[in-house]
């Protein structure tokens, strides 16, 4: 048996451990002969680090996985079977800046929302085409499955502008959600499936069933009444109001609190960055134990700690799309894709995150028909700021990021939006060649 070729670009991430262990479980099924770990020079450092504990691990569990360790993406790239991304462009850094500046306004300080979610797309889109480039040429047949954030808009991108066909976004979001809810059921996960849909980072749950009976209307009352924590590390654990939720009548995720909570989350945002600093710095403290961890040669397990990091069981949700992909599984698995009449308000050639039927030859996304009218205008108004900032990435034009920043519903005006930006902008600069040609 041939087995199969897998890259990670991003390789040297504190995430790796976590998809080594995926692919390790579901070695028998899903033989990876090859898992090719790619950095880039200033992340060297870490991706030694956690390439020498995915060797152990691998060691451990007795299978016969290499392990190969390349600055040079298209070496790895060739002949690859499965590309993984998770790249973040700018390192933690840039992050910061991120979260720093919009709160300088008043304005929410998130890596994926906001003016943050926006200048994260511009740097890393550009990235992520050139690998399209790569691959078309290296290895036309691969699928690129992609949880480098925003994944949503990054997926977006590769559609409308990438060199290759096969790519699947993925987010921990809607794993995260169903845990939370078996959790508040006191059910195995694999007892509850939930119909997704919506966009990244504002997906909501439709329907809820156990056991295949639909129980959505009592986990609403669950919500409700006893106001579980239901959110992620990364995102304040703020209850919502229960009238508003037996309103809605459906589930939203935990990064919907940045719009239903605006004035509450930048108050606490505000707040946090004053007295622990923002989540950028919280989570370089937590990257730093954690590569403490991993350095010990006595290591030969994903440790617990990396529950911390807000993306906990993205590489999991990886590895068991992979799997269901290679081995035509037909299971259901929320991803981003092509919405392709999914729901109806999108046009059918935009990403969304929708539960989708998993083949061999990709997602297929289920039918929803609209989403309800309650919701409706706020995916809309983000698939609208989704598309100007794709396009801002993609050509590098001033006014479509300023159009992006302003259309955004987290900046309250174009006035701030175009300060936000013109400092942004400056503070990224290094990242951001195609707003800055001789």
């Amino acid at each position: 048996m041939k087995g199969i070729k897998i890259v990670t670009i991003g390789g040297g991430s504190s995430y790796t451990p976590e998809l080594v262990e995926g692919f390790i479980k579901r070695y028998d099924e899903l033989p990876v002969r090859e898992l090719w770990l790619v950095d880039i020079p200033e992340g060297q450092k870490k991706q030694n680090i956690v390439g020498n504990l995915a060797r152990r691990m691998v060691k451990k569990a007795g299978v016969p996985m290499e392990i190969h360790l390349t600055l040079d993406r298209r070496e790895a790239l060739k002949d690859a079977d499965f590309v993984t991304t998770q790249i973040r462009v700018g390192l933690l850094d840039a992050r910061e800046k991120d979260e720093k500046i919009p709160l300088k306004y008043n304005v929410i300080g998130q890596e994926t929302n906001g003016p943050g979610g926006l200048f994260k797309a511009l740097r890393t889109i550009p990235v992520i085409l050139d690998i399209t480039k790569d691959m078309a040429e290296l290895c036309p047949n691969a699928w690129l499955i992609n949880f480098a954030n925003p994944a949503g808009m990054v997926t977006e991108a590769v559609l409308r502008y990438g060199k290759i066909k096969k790519v699947v976004g993925l987010c921990n979001v809607p794993v995260g959600m169903q845990m939370n809810i078996a959790k508040l059921l006191e059910v195995d996960s694999s007892r509850v499936r939930i119909d997704f849909a919506g966009l990244n980072h504002m997906v909501y749950g439709l329907n809820v069933y156990l056991d295949g009976n639909n129980v959505t209307n009592k986990v609403i009352d669950m919500i409700t009444s006893e106001n579980p924590s239901m959110t992620m590390k990364n995102i304040a654990d703020f209850g919502w109001e229960k009238d508003f939720i037996k309103a809605l009548g459906i589930i939203p995720c935990p990064y919907h609190r940045y719009y239903y909570k605006t004035r509450k989350m930048v108050e606490h945002e505000i707040e946090e960055s004053k007295k622990d600093g923002v989540r950028a710095e919280v989570v370089k403290k937590i990257e730093k134990e954690l590569f403490e961890l991993y350095k010990d040669e006595k290591l030969d397990i994903k440790p617990p700690q990396l529950e911390k990091r807000g993306g906990a069981y993205y590489s999991d949700a990886a590895c068991n799309l992979i799997n269901s992909i290679y081995n035509d599984k037909k299971d259901i698995q929320p991803v981003n894709t092509r919405n392709n009449g999914a729901i109806a308000s999108i046009d059918d050639d935009s990403a969304v995150e929708v539960s989708c039927v998993i083949t061999m030859e990709g997602p297929r996304p289920i039918t929803v028909g609209d989403l309800p009218v309650y919701v409706r205008g706020l995916v809309n108004s983000i698939k609208s700021f989704e598309r100007a900032a794709v396009e801002a990435a993609v050509s590098g034009d001033y006014s479509k990021a300023l159009l992006a920043m302003t259309i955004n519903p987290l900046v309250p005006s174009d006035e701030v939006a175009k300060e936000i930006l013109d400092e942004m902008l400056q503070a990224h600069k290094k990242y951001l060649p195609k707003f800055f040609k001789e």
